[in-house]
């Protein structure tokens, strides 16, 4: 449905975002990541302590490739 649109301001756009007035038919913004991380991580909330004398993330990754992304 077309539309008028007034002034746009673009302050950001990350690197996997899409950005587009008008129509569209398709809009795919794509992604990987491979996080890996040790005790303690990712917590959240109010308060929060985290005692842990020694930590260590160990990871093997042998394969080449995890999560392909592919266009179609």
């Amino acid at each position: 449905m077309p539309a008028i649109v007034g002034a746009v301001k673009v302050i950001n756009i990350g690197s996997s975002s899409i950005f587009h007035i008008g129509d569209v038919y398709k809009m795919e913004p794509s992604t990987q990541a491979k996080t890996f991380a040790g005790g303690g991580s990712f917590n959240t909330g109010n308060g929060i302590r985290i005692a842990i004398q020694n930590s260590t993330t160990g990871f093997v990754d042998s394969d080449q490739f995890d999560q392909n992304i592919v266009e179609i």
